[in-house]
């Protein structure tokens, strides 16, 4: 640490270490410039470096620190007040509000002492002239901290009819206590209302919208408003999740996961702040947090993982059944000493029944990388009796209805027979099945299978039944890859039923099945034909499909499963159109094929066929057939559609929905593949795809916090291998692009210089130059004036070799306001802008048609106004000599340059001239030319006569107007009171 010597040196420690992170280092530092103030022998400067330590105890862990400087400074205020400037006194009586706040987070502090305390702080607000308003604020915390309802009520009402005053809290911090006590009430839409303008950004302060997105985290959801409380919690976490003072509201967000299915994000919010187990500063959030610990273990041992590895206190391993104990005992232990203080059962009797709390919404998807820690539920119970012991003769039943009726979970019914059957003589007909059902849930292993439910349906008597299932034996042999002998095998039993049949030995079902089998197999040997002869096997396949149709033509209602041969048929001619290359046929015939499986009732067979005719719709830029496609398969496919197949269709109908603009629809379908993708354990692969694009459409909407947060649980999945370096680079763009809004510039700067890097080796590198050059703004911004400059000098180089006088232009005129914040840096600056006066002059008198021309000339504009504009702020203000007068003349000739320039090119730069025209003329009022600048002044009001402020689309361009001519106004009433 430096050697403060004077007062102002301390003020600039002071304000260097009021930016520092909140925490025990930022508490020490101040520790330190306290010993140092009383070095300096000045009262004022200990009284600034006292009020500095209680500003920085009150927001961290260390609250229970700030009572010793402000009895001290308190005992200053009434030894010798006249030591206190006006700032300091104001803040004296200010503070008197967190110490009285303070006090009740402690319990050692007996309850006497703060109603005392309480009592002076009345007394001094009356001497002091203020309102009451905030002593009765501080009196309903009290009342309401002891569960007084009716005092609190009271003082609730009392301080909301008192003045607001210099004292009271700011709207912000109002608003957010006022919904916390309504919430308390159960009067959860009322809360929500009061906090809207703070949720809204209406209202803000160094703790808000913080606390007030972290309380209305269980009231949205209580009200039923799950997708508000989701974004509440991503705004929300990020927020408090670097400020070490806000335990409580990170409780809130810790338990809005364990209330919405989302255990694992609960746990990742634990293992990011181990240091809130144990910090013993504020006891009141100690006990908040440890409640919802308590809560958040108790939701993982409930759902059988009690003996799961979580985050917990240092020094030893933990499970979640021993921190539930831990957490809980923790708890209630701090809520008895709060309840001994106060002489009521408040405090624990709110403890016990937030960790009863029961979720409030089964699984609420987030968007972020979370995946539910739980096995995936069990599929329905099949029908047992009423012993509790399956009833063969009922699962019997059961089974043959799904199966006959080609209804989900038949082969789970199947097996479920099977299971009950051990041990049990059945006749062949039911192991034929069983069997048979068996080999259909074991893919291309089932061959064997299939064969020995042949033998069994031959042996109960059904030959057509065992030629069927000779002929599915022979089709999963084709999808095992060995088509040529699935087609040998498969000839067999298609002659053997065609003469049965003819002879009325079997039913149009088994010969239907072995017909379809024989056309599935000559299908998969179409899909890998190529070259010679592709012709003709293409052809024998569409016979062998068409021979389907025509032999349950016009039976289709006698039996469900013929309704589905019929729509399989019309999908195979699609494939088949598709393989011959005409995409129109196929998605008229794939859309023939789903319909009549919706119209047999069967629409979860649709699904895959409107998902195949999406993406032809899209090949055929038939967007909106592909539109209504994806939604039809998700329609279809209800609740059976399984979880990739689901993340699939919502991602595709994102990309969909977006492209037509629909960023707040799009970002919904986006929300919910990346939740299927992380049901189906693809996380990282189709869950990092989703999560992408959900970040772009959220950032579209301007919910940078909320895409911020989604597009960082992206990257670490994202790789160039598996996505494309394409997906990454854009989003760490998108990403920059949310951090630089969100104010995080340094952060920012990173992203966009990470992007750059990858985007550096791609041949086009426009990509590259436009990441250097945005990299470079965040860099300025976050104050690294070095880096800055040299990302808009390596923004510049790329520029120049792509041909982009725009982009080399601003990167030296960016460059110039850099060099011009250097020491002795204005020669630097001028050299700067005058190479990019230049660069546009000769890109305009060399451009290759009118309206390249036009820009270049507008660009040039606005070059020579930044240069004036530039010059103009290099004088040192309150200065008048020559040097600060020829500094001047040279600002003057730029911007009426820029006048020039912009009057060439008519209406379509008014705007931009009569700004021009305005900055002339304050340089002209500066220089003593009043008569100029009242010229320039009733220039721009001549331009705009005739105009109301308003325009036929909205405020902006009336904005523009009202703005000029106010300012013009503005320079006339300044001029004339110069020369009065």
């Amino acid at each position: 640490m430096s050697e403060i010597t004077d007062f102002d040196a301390l003020r600039r420690a002071m304000a260097e270490n009021s930016d520092e992170p909140e925490g025990p280092a930022r508490n020490a530092r101040a520790e330190e410039l306290l010993t140092a103030a009383e070095k300096l022998n000045i009262p004022l400067a200990v009284i600034e470096a006292l009020g500095h330590q209680l500003k920085v105890y009150n927001y961290s862990s260390e609250k229970g620190k700030m009572f010793v400087p402000f009895a001290r400074l308190l005992r200053m205020w009434d030894e010798r007040p006249e030591d206190f400037d006006e700032y300091e006194t104001h803040s004296l009586h200010w503070v008197f509000k967190w110490v009285s706040s303070g006090m009740l987070d402690q319990p050692h502090i007996p309850l006497a002492s703060i109603e005392k305390w309480l009592g002076e702080m009345e007394h001094r607000y009356r001497i002091g002239g203020y309102s009451e308003r905030a002593v009765r604020s501080a009196e309903h915390s009290v009342a309401a901290h002891v569960g007084d309802i009716a005092r609190a009520e009271r003082a609730y009402a009392a301080w909301l009819a008192a003045d607001r005053d210099s004292m009271a809290d700011c709207h912000a911090c109002e608003l957010h206590g006022q919904g916390w006590w309504q919430a308390e009430l159960g009067r959860d839409a009322e809360a929500v209302e009061l906090w809207r303008p703070v949720l809204e950004g209406e209202y803000a302060c160094a703790h808000e919208p913080h606390t007030a997105l972290a309380s209305s985290l269980v009231p949205l959801l209580r009200l039923g408003r799950p997708d508000e409380a989701r974004a509440h919690h991503l705004r929300g976490v990020r927020l408090v999740r670097a400020m070490e003072s806000m335990r409580g509201a990170y409780a809130e967000h810790v338990e809005f996961c364990a209330l919405t299915g989302n255990e694992a994000r609960g746990l990742e919010l634990l293992a990011e702040r181990p240091a809130y187990f144990t910090d013993d500063g504020q006891p009141q959030s100690r006990l908040d947090f440890m409640s919802v610990v308590a809560l958040l273990m108790d939701r993982l041992t409930g759902l059988g993982l009690g003996d799961r590895q979580v985050p917990g206190p240092p020094g030893r391993e933990w499970t979640a059944r021993e921190l539930a104990t831990h957490a809980r005992a923790e708890a209630l232990a701090l809520a008895a000493r709060f309840d001994e203080r106060n002489g009521t059962g408040h405090v624990s009797e709110r403890a016990r029944a937030r960790m009863a709390r029961q979720p409030l919404v089964e699984r609420l998807p987030l968007g972020v990388r979370s995946v539910r820690p739980v096995p995936a539920p069990a599929p329905p119970a099949v029908t047992t009796a009423v012993t509790g012991q399956p009833d063969l003769a009922a699962l019997l039943a059961e089974a043959r209805r799904l199966s006959d009726n080609l209804l989900p979970n038949a082969v789970e019914a199947w097996a479920a027979v099977a299971g009950a059957a051990e041990g049990v003589e059945l006749d062949p007909r039911d192991r034929a099945e069983i069997a048979d059902h068996e080999a259909m849930g074991l893919g291309p292993e089932g061959a064997a299978l299939f064969e020995r439910a042949a033998g069994l349906y031959a042996e109960a008597g059904d030959p057509g039944e065992a030629l069927a299932a000779r002929a599915r034996a022979a089709y999963v042999r084709a999808l095992g890859g060995d088509v040529a002998e699935a087609v040998a095998a498969v000839t067999g039993p298609y002659d053997e039923i065609l003469a049965l049949h003819a002879a009325g030995g079997t039913g149009l079902r088994q010969t239907a099945s072995v017909v379809m089998g024989r056309a599935r197999i000559l299908m998969r040997r179409a899909h890998e034909a190529e070259g010679p002869g592709t012709e003709a096997v293409l052809a024998e396949a569409e016979a062998a499909v068409r021979e389907v149709l025509a032999l349950v033509d016009g039976r289709t209602k006698e039996d469900v499963r013929l309704a589905a041969r019929t729509a399989e048929a019309q999908a195979m001619l699609a494939e088949l159109a598709g393989l011959a290359g005409d995409l129109k046929t196929a998605a008229g015939l794939f859309a023939r094929g789903a319909a009549a499986f919706v119209a047999a009732g069967l629409p979860w067979f649709a699904v895959e066929y409107e998902a195949r005719l999406a993406s032809l719709a899209h090949h055929l830029d038939d967007m909106a057939e592909a539109e209504r496609a994806l939604r039809a398969a998700l329609e279809h496919g209800g609740p059976h559609l399984e979880a990739p197949g689901r993340a699939q269709l919502h991602l595709q109908l994102a990309e969909v929905v977006g492209g037509r603009g629909e960023a707040v629809e799009a970002a919904e379908h986006a929300l919910q593949a990346a939740h299927w993708a992380d049901e189906a354990g693809e996380s990282a692969t189709l869950g990092a795809w989703a999560r992408q694009q959900l970040g772009g459409f959220l950032l579209r909407q301007g919910r940078w916090a909320e895409a911020a947060e989604v597009l960082e649980s992206a990257l670490p999945d994202l790789t160039a291998e598996t996505h494309g370096d394409g997906a990454v680079v854009q989003t760490q763009w998108w990403l920059g692009d949310c951090l630089s809004e969100l104010g995080e510039h340094r952060a920012a700067a990173e992203r966009r210089l990470q992007a750059a890097e990858i985007a550096r080796h791609w041949p086009e590198q426009h990509d590259h130059a436009t990441l250097a050059h945005l990299a470079g703004e965040s860099l300025g911004q976050a104050g690294l004036a070095a880096e800055a400059d040299r990302a808009y000098r390596r923004a510049g180089d790329l520029w120049r070799a792509l041909g982009n006088t725009h982009g080399l232009v601003r990167s030296l005129r960016a460059r110039a306001w850099l060099a011009l914040h250097a020491p002795d840096g204005l020669e630097e600056a001028r050299g700067l802008m005058a190479s990019a006066v230049r660069e546009c002059e000769a890109a305009r008198d060399t451009a290759a048609d009118e309206e390249s021309r036009l820009r270049l000339e507008a660009e040039l504009g606005h070059t020579h106004r930044q240069f004036g504009d530039l010059l103009a702020r290099s004088v040192s203000e309150g200065v008048e000599d020559a040097s600060t007068r020829a500094v001047f003349e040279e600002a003057l000739s730029q911007v009426v340059r820029s006048v020039e320039a912009f009057t060439a090119l008519g209406d379509g730069a008014l705007h931009s001239r009569t700004g021009a025209e305005l900055a002339a003329g304050w340089l002209e009022a500066d220089l003593g030319r009043p008569a100029e600048a009242v010229a320039r002044a009733r220039a721009v009001l001549a331009a705009y006569e005739g105009h109301d402020g308003f325009d036929d689309t909205g405020a902006v361009e009336g904005q523009e107007v009202r703005a000029r001519r106010a300012e013009a106004g503005h320079m006339l009433q300044s001029v004339a009171e110069r020369q009065g």
